[in-house]
């Protein structure tokens, strides 16, 4: 049943009574919500849904579920049900956790539950005319039910409260997180509002708990063969490749959707791709970075403040410094990786290696981004002029670096340095959408090509762990074969089928692997460390700075 008040609706419209009883658990995680829109789902979010299915296949005759508004109120909602009891009309809301316990044991309601069916009195009084005495809340986890007696007190606890939501809806600034450390350990959006890193830049002394997930176990979907058609078909992703069997992939285990050469993707399974978050990007049959569909919603007011603070030059300054001294010491450091267990180091190594520690001691110094990009550049060609002093005896001729050189590749080695790049530079782009941040609004590189500046920002932070470190690695053990993994033509080196196959598997297997980040202690998995990384560039312009280009090999 739907019932709407008629009268005039308000500039800002109604407030959902869910989203008031988000802002009296957590006036940020309301903020978060309805401000900047983003939404998580968790075991918690699909449990309680659970719950109500199940009343409502138990539903009996007194049991009514509607949903009303009233516009001179400023709330709408839908009531779990309304009971009929010796005359009184009495709504129920349904919790599936336990009571809070006072001093005495005795159950009583959480104040953001107390709130809300608060709310829901004032909802119904106002869109009905039915007087409300008490409402009820049922915990079924202790299977204990709690009245609320609806008086003006609590009349005037719900006015005071839509007042709170509709001057944070208006406001540009996201409320600090909450003293109740408690609160952030039960709260969906952890993952977001990133609670314990906030914590940690304001306290360096800080030992943060883990609440962003340690790993995303959804699948990455690479499709290589050119002519393969992605559909949907129901809740499932439908892969059509030539002279194979159809494979159907439920949506939950995928995480993104990567096509590259001259695969297909329905329009259909584009919006459902949509629909369920899953992100879709395209490489060219070259190995080159084409563009990511961008299905963004909301977030507007996480862009309007990047816009901010990335229009001043000396916060661009800032992060480009940190950026290039987390570039540079990661190079360094992987250098310094080569002398380990040898006997003799190269002197030219040795050499290297002390150059690039005084380059970056100059960084710091430096106050215009032009200088900076002169220091970058040294530190670069110093870096790879000494890689290949870490690749083994045994090293066939043909697998031998030189020296860097893009597109086109000209060696083998360049040819997985630039594909491994561009699948790197896709996973970025990946979590900047996911974050919900503008791609196309850097702080050190400029626009020039199709590639968003952000994006390339980010990804130099990644480069080394994600794709210099495995290439060399796995060029040291003989993991590739100089004729099948390749294709030579004329000048040109390009990764074959084969090839393309083979080195997605171990780029996707390095994600899969942890590090324990230097700053907040805890271990993620890469492909998570990316989107925290993204996060934590976004709390450097938001008041709790200072956690971002921290990751450094060791």
């Amino acid at each position: 049943m739907t019932i709407t008040l008629d009268t005039p609706a308000t500039e800002q419209g109604t407030i959902r009574v869910s989203a008031l009883h988000a802002m009296a658990y957590c006036p940020r995680l309301f903020y978060l919500e309805e401000v900047e829109q983003l939404y998580t789902q968790d075991a918690a979010v699909f449990a309680g849904r659970r719950l109500h299915v199940e009343l409502e296949a138990q539903e009996d005759e007194d049991w009514e579920e509607l949903f009303l508004e009233s516009a001179e109120l400023g709330l709408r909602g839908r009531v779990d049900a309304l009971r009929t009891r010796d005359g009184q009309t009495i709504p129920y809301e349904h919790k599936r956790g336990r009571a809070h316990r006072d001093a005495q044991k005795q159950a009583q309601a959480w104040e953001s539950d107390r709130i809300q069916i608060l709310a829901y009195a004032c909802l119904i009084e106002a869109a009905l005319g039915t007087p409300i005495q008490e409402g009820r809340i049922r915990y079924h986890a202790d299977n204990v039910v709690v009245k609320i007696p609806v008086d003006d007190a609590g009349r005037a606890d719900v006015r005071r409260a839509i007042e709170q939501a509709r001057w944070l809806r208006v406001s540009t600034h996201r409320p600090p997180i909450t003293e109740n450390e408690r609160l952030c350990a039960a709260c969906s959006l952890a993952p977001v509002c990133l609670p314990e890193e906030a914590r940690l830049a304001h306290d360096r002394a800080w030992q943060p708990i883990r609440l962003f997930p340690e790993d995303d176990d959804r699948q990455i979907l690479h499709v290589l063969e050119p002519g393969t058609n992605v559909g949907r078909t129901g809740e499932q992703l439908k892969i059509t490749r030539k002279n194979q069997p159809v494979e159907k992939i439920p949506a939950r285990q995928i995480a993104q959707v990567v096509l590259h050469s001259f695969s297909q993707i329905s329009t259909q399974a584009l919006y459902f791709c949509a629909e369920q978050g899953i992100g879709v990007h395209l490489v060219s049959g070259g190995g080159r970075y084409l563009g990511s569909f961008d299905s963004r919603q909301g977030s507007i007011q996480r862009r309007i403040r990047q816009y901010e603070a990335l229009s001043d030059p000396e916060q661009c300054l800032k992060l480009a410094k940190q950026l290039v001294i987390c570039r540079g010491q990661g190079q360094r450091k992987f250098l310094m990786r080569g002398q380990r267990g040898k006997e003799e180091v190269p002197q030219e190594l040795k050499s290297t290696i002390a150059q690039m520690k005084a380059v970056l001691k100059q960084v710091p110094k430096v106050t215009a981004l032009d200088s900076l990009l002169g220091l970058e550049g040294n530190l670069a060609a110093l870096y790879f002029g000494a890689l290949p002093q870490l690749l083994s005896d045994s090293t066939p001729p043909e697998l031998q670096f030189d020296h860097r050189n893009r597109r086109p590749p000209k060696d083998r080695f360049n040819a997985l340095l630039g594909f491994g790049y561009a699948l790197l530079l896709k996973d970025v782009m990946n979590a900047i959408l996911t974050v919900g941040l503008e791609p196309a609004l850097g702080f050190y590189h400029q626009p020039r090509t199709q590639a968003p500046p952000l994006a390339l920002d980010l990804i130099e932070i990644f480069r080394v762990p994600l794709v210099d470190l495995p290439i060399v690695g796995s060029v040291n053990r003989g993991q590739w074969d100089i004729r099948e993994d390749f294709e030579v033509r004329g000048q040109q080196v390009w990764l074959s089928d084969a090839g393309r196959r083979k080195f997605v598997t171990l780029y996707e297997r390095r994600k899969e692997e942890t590090w324990k980040h230097p700053v907040t202690g805890y271990s993620l998995t890469y492909r998570r460390l990316l989107e925290l990384e993204v996060r934590l560039l976004e709390k450097e312009w938001c008041g709790e700075g200072g956690l971002f280009g921290q990751l450094i090999l060791r």
